[in-house]
């Protein structure tokens, strides 16, 4: 048998969140056969280890080789299956459900890796795809994210349907042709 690790840890966790499991750090650290403070040095505290796992669900978007168009339109498509890809997936669908204030803190705030990677992804795309971007890159990549995060969680903060293909549109209007 492998001696656990960190690595094994978050493999574990994102099994269970998956699989619709609350993610507890007690029992981790017991399935693993290591103490909690080992996990915790390992993994941080459970907001940070779930951060992980919601940022290890959205990544697999932007580091997709197939790309659909260029410019503007590359990444509005991109933000769109951003969103399109989140909202089906049912083990976040299900945190959301559970824990909403937790997974709206964990995921837009200036504290969450999710926002932060993801801002920092589409700035990437925005200095490679956009000529002259209506902002600066960086507020303009953070004003995209925002506009994702509208489309993903609407129905936590106004209760409508999330919708992909309004989150395309709202980018395409923001960037311009």
């Amino acid at each position: 048998m492998t001696r656990p690790d960190a690595l094994q840890a978050f493999r574990v966790a994102r099994t269970w969140f998956s699989g619709g499991r609350k993610i507890d750090l007690g029992e981790l650290a017991e399935e693993l056969g290591v103490g909690r403070a080992t996990l915790f040095r390992w993994v941080g505290n459970r907001d940070e280890l779930l951060g992980e796992i919601l940022w290890s669900l959205a990544e697999r978007v932007f580091d997709r080789q197939e790309r659909r168009g260029s410019g503007t339109e590359l990444v509005a498509n991109t933000v769109g299956d951003f969103v399109r890809t989140v909202n089906a997936d049912e083990a976040f669908r299900r945190f959301l459900r559970t824990e909403p204030e937790r997974a709206l803190r964990l995921l837009t705030t200036k504290a969450s890796v999710v926002q932060r990677r993801t801002i920092a992804k589409v700035a990437e795309m925005l200095a490679e795809e956009v000529d002259v971007p209506p902002l600066p890159v960086a507020d303009a990549a953070y004003l995209v994210v925002r506009i994702a995060e509208s489309f993903i969680y609407t129905d936590v903060i106004t209760g409508g349907e999330p919708d992909a293909d309004k989150a395309r549109q709202a980018v395409l209007a923001l960037l311009g042709p």
